[in-house]
C-alpha cells in the first residue's frame, strides 16, 4: 500500500525535540539504518493510531555524507550536496556536520520524548548525537524575540506544490529538501532597543503582526530580505528553544522545499544582501552555530530502505510511486491539478473556479 510523503506539509506541533546524528567510523551503518528506516514508520504508525487528535510524527532527513556512507541508490536526488558556508562581508551562514536529522513533533512532549528515546536505542552503538534541541510553541507564534513568525508560509494546498518534490526529479518525486540552523540570540542587545527600532530589523509591527509598507519598510530588514516572493516560498518554522543555565536563547530555523535553490537564495540576501552590502539586521542579534541539508525520503523510500532493496527507489522498477504526489515546477504553479497529502493519504482536489 502507497504510504506517500513523510509529514512534512502537517502543522509543527507545540512541542519539538531536532535531533543530529553523525556515523561512528567503521560501525556497522547499514543494518542500524535498516532498522532506524522501519522504526521511523512503526513510529509514525503508533502515533497516528494511538494518539490521532495529537498531529505527533517522526520525520528523517539523510544527508549527502550519509548518503554515501550508506550506498543508498545512485544518482542521488538532484539537489542534495554537502551545504556550503554562505560567507557575507559581516556574517556567515556556516555549514556543520550532519548523517542524520530527526525533527519529533507533537502536541504531548511525552510523545517526543518516547520517540526519541527509541531512536537513540537503535542509532547510538553506530551513531553520536551530536545536538539536541528541544522547541516550544511561544505565545502565539512567536519568536523568542517577541515577534510573530512564520506568516509567509505557503497556505492549504500550495503547501505541497513548494514542499514536495515534483516531475522535475521522478525518482525522487513526493520527497522533501530539509534545511536546518540553530541560531543563538543576543536578547539583551535586541530588548534594548526601544519598540520601534526592534519592529524594524523586523520590518513588521511587533502586537499587530501587520508587514510595513514596502515605503516604510527598512530595505535590511529581515522581511524585506527573507521574503523573495509568492513564486519562491517554502515550508518553515522557526521554533524557540532556550537554556538559562547556559543564557542560550535561541532558534531552531527549519525548512522544507520542494528545491533547495530557494533556500539558498533566502540565506544569500541575508548574509550576503541584495544588493550586496545590505544584509539581514536580524543577524546583527543571531549567530547561526549549524547549517545542514537533508534529504527527506517518502515513506515507500523508507520502506524500501529497510528491507535493503534500494532499487526499488528507482521509478524503472517501481513505476507507481510517481502517482502519489503531483508534478511541478514547470514554470506555472499549476494549481488547476493539485493534490492534498495529508499523512498516510493522498487525495485529489478539484480546483475550485
Amino acid at each position: 500500500m502507497k504510504q506517500g510523503p513523510q509529514d512534512v506539509l502537517g502543522n509543527h506541533g507545540t512541542n519539538t525535540i531536532f535531533t543530529v546524528w553523525n556515523f561512528k567510523e567503521g560501525a556497522p551503518i547499514k543494518e542500524a539504518f535498516q532498522q532506524i528506516c522501519a522504526l521511523v514508520i512503526n513510529l509514525n504508525h503508533s502515533a497516528y493510531v494511538r494518539f490521532p487528535d495529537d498531529n505527533a510524527s517522526c520525520i528523517m532527513g539523510i544527508s549527502y555524507s550519509a548518503w554515501h556512507w550508506l550506498d543508498l541508490p545512485k544518482p542521488l536526488p538532484k539537489e542534495l550536496e554537502e551545504f556550503e558556508p554562505i560567507v557575507g562581508s559581516r556574517y556567515t551562514a556556516v555549514s556543520t556536520k550532519a548523517d542524520l536529522h530527526f525533527h519529533l513533533k507533537g502536541s504531548n512532549s511525552s510523545i517526543c520524548y518516547d520517540m526519541a528515546a527509541d531512536i537513540a536505542k537503535v542509532l547510538s552503538p553506530v551513531a553520536d548525537c551530536v545536538d539536541e534541541v528541544h522547541g516550544f510553541r511561544y505565545w502565539d507564534g512567536r519568536s523568542i524575540l517577541g515577534f510573530v513568525d512564520g506568516t509567509e508560509n505557503p497556505e492549504s494546498n500550495l503547501r505541497e506544490y513548494f514542499g514536495l518534490i515534483g516531475d522535475e526529479d521522478e525518482v525522487y518525486k513526493g520527497g522533501s529538501y530539509l534545511f536546518v540552523q540553530k541560531y543563538i540570540h543576543d536578547l539583551a542587545a535586541f530588548k534594548a532597543l526601544p519598540v520601534e527600532e526592534q519592529e524594524k530589523v523586523f520590518g513588521r509591527y511587533k502586537d499587530s503582526d501587520v508587514e510595513m509598507t514596502d515605503d516604510i519598510k527598512p530595505q535590511n530588514s529581515h522581511s524585506a530580505l527573507a521574503n523573495v516572493g509568492d513564486d519562491f516560498k517554502i515550508i518553515r518554522d522557526n521554533l524557540p528553544f532556550g537554556n538559562m543555565s547556559t543564557n542560550e536563547m535561541g532558534t531552531y530555523f527549519i525548512a522544507y522545499a520542494s528545491t533547495f535553490n530557494t533556500v539558498k537564495l533566502m540565506l544569500n540576501n541575508m548574509f550576503i544582501g541584495n544588493p550586496p552590502g545590505n544584509y539581514d539586521r536580524l543577524l546583527d542579534f543571531s549567530t547561526a552555530k549549524t547549517g545542514s541539508l537533508f534529504f527527506v525520503p517518502t515513506m515507500d523510500m523508507l520502506d524500501d530502505f529497510s528491507s535493503g532493496d534500494e532499487e526499488t527507489t528507482s521509478t524503472e522498477n517501481h513505476p507507481e510511486a510517481v502517482d502519489t504526489v503531483l508534478p511541478k515546477n514547470d514554470g506555472s504553479l499549476g494549481i488547476g491539478s493539485l493534490k492534498e497529502v495529508s499523512f498516510g493519504k493522498v487525495k485529489t482536489i478539484e480546483k475550485s473556479e
